[in-house]
């Protein structure tokens, strides 16, 4: 059995047939999850020990991974921070719960950006991830681990979270697919909080139809998060491939119409040479598709507006780690001493930043100059892309204006540079609105992806478009190292 390439319902099959058993699929992945952790470093702790709570689901005996910022009783939880290095919870995620009941089999906590902060997979407490595409390129962050150990197929799908994209663009720099669904479909008791009125709980799988089953098992309301939606008495993955005909997409003329770049613009014009042939294509498969006028003002705010309230956010959430009830205790003869001296070796520079940023933004003087404006634009930016959903059922774009960076390429310094083409994904979050990325092609031996954005709440309807453009696209159930893609 060729097990990297396998989708849920490839094993689903296997399982059912008794082609193999579910601590077969297990000792597989943890053996993968061994041998790669060196090169890859995708999980803080992999749990080497075989539970299973046996169910009729379609996840039950299913390998997966889940982002070291979900709460897990009795395992090591550390949101990749020295500060949590050895935070055991005493409770689980609502989300980790939901997996459990279903069957399917954790093989470990996987690595991300400190506290879920950035979006390179570099400020990890253990290190750096690696793109398994390419060891000397990013793959992303902050869900980087749960991208990695699905692109590097340890595991057919895992958990992340996402608060600006870093589910999604994770998920385009290593070749798989991201969900992040309507915000509130999935419950975020038991998530590291980041910031609260973005975060949203997702799935990174190797194809449409995997997201669709993870977040099948996943949806309903939880009475232990207040902003969770009642379930949809809708099966996402039995509608997958309902018609889509006359469904109507649209993209933002200022940054995906080719007559914007300049020839030094190499990669960004292969990146919409290969976006508007697949436009293209799905215009024969049924779509209609146009470019829009967004507004370059409201473009060019989507990125401090995002800083702005996730820094300040950030803060607070983070008030309570200390060193005074979780982590290393700091040193000094008082409290402020103890909890300065534990934070100040405690955080990464960044995530020190962007406190302090959250600080300055909070502060009584600056609240309403930064903090309410920055609301007040986000609240413009929603208004313009719910008038937009009254005619169209998604917008669609690449998600990303390259492939994934070398280290070193890019850095994820707060600065003044708006990168246009990729800020796009924060409008999923802005919005609570449900968004997937998935392959769309290759540049260079690497991936690229497109993203697709739908209507609040049409989760079953953002689906169904993916599944169509994954078909036309032709990309999927793909490994890192794959020839001919």
């Amino acid at each position: 059995m060729d097990y990297q390439h396998q989708t849920i319902m490839d094993l689903r099959k296997q399982l059912d047939d008794g082609t193999c058993t579910s601590e077969e699929l297990f000792q597989t992945a943890l053996d993968l999850a061994k041998k790669y952790q060196e090169s890859d470093n995708s999980f803080v702790t992999i749990t080497p020990e075989f539970k299973q709570k046996k169910s009729q689901s379609l996840l039950n005996g299913i390998p997966y991974g889940l982002k070291d910022n979900f709460s897990t009783a009795n395992i090591l939880t550390t949101a990749s921070s020295n500060i949590l290095k050895d935070y055991i919870p005493p409770y689980d995620a609502t989300v980790y719960k939901k997996l459990k009941q279903s069957g399917a089999v954790l093989v470990g906590k996987t690595t991300l950006d400190e506290l879920a902060m950035g979006g390179t997979g570099t400020t990890a407490h253990t290190g750096v991830v690696r793109n398994p595409w390419d060891e000397q390129r990013l793959i992303g962050g902050s869900s980087a681990g749960s991208a990695a150990c699905v692109a590097r197929g340890i595991v057919p799908f895992a958990i992340g979270s996402d608060t600006g994209d870093s589910i999604r663009k994770p998920a385009a720099f290593g070749g798989i697919v991201g969900f992040k669904p309507t915000y509130g479909r999935i419950s975020r008791y038991g998530l590291f909080a980041f910031a609260s009125s973005l975060d949203h709980v997702g799935t990174l799988t190797r194809c449409v139809e995997d997201a669709a089953i993870v977040t099948d098992v996943l949806k309903g309301k939880d009475p232990l998060d207040m902003t969770s939606l009642e379930n949809e008495d809708l099966n996402y993955y039995e509608h997958l491939h309902d018609d889509i005909k006359g469904r109507k997409l649209f993209y933002f003329k200022e940054t995906c119409d080719l007559e914007n770049y300049s020839a030094e613009d190499e990669e960004v014009i292969a990146v919409l040479t290969k976006f508007h042939e697949l436009l293209d294509r799905l215009r024969k498969e049924g779509f209609e598709i146009e470019g829009i006028s967004f507004g370059k003002d409201l473009l060019n705010a989507i990125y401090p507006s995002y800083m702005t309230i996730s820094c300040a956010e950030a803060t607070s959430n983070n008030a309570n780690l200390t060193g005074i009830q979780f982590g290393p205790r700091g040193e000094g003869s008082s409290i402020e001493e103890i909890m300065f001296d534990a934070r100040t070796k405690g955080f990464s520079e960044l995530i020190k930043r962007r406190f302090i940023l959250g600080s300055y933004i909070l502060q009584k003087e600056n609240q309403e100059r930064l903090f309410l404006n920055a609301g007040r634009v986000r609240r413009l930016i929603v208004d313009r892309m719910n008038k937009l959903f009254e005619t169209y059922d998604g917008l669609i774009m690449p998600a990303s204006g390259g492939i994934a960076p070398k280290f070193g390429e890019r850095s994820d310094e707060l600065s003044e540079r708006y990168l246009l083409l990729e800020n796009h994904l924060a409008l999923g979050n802005f919005g609570g609105f449900p968004s997937i990325t998935l392959p769309m092609g290759f540049l260079h031996g690497m991936p690229l992806g497109i993203n697709l954005t739908g209507r609040i709440k049409e989760d079953g309807v953002v689906l169904t478009m993916a599944q169509k453009i994954e078909d036309v696209a032709g990309y999927r159930g793909i490994v890192a190292g794959d020839q001919n893609v």
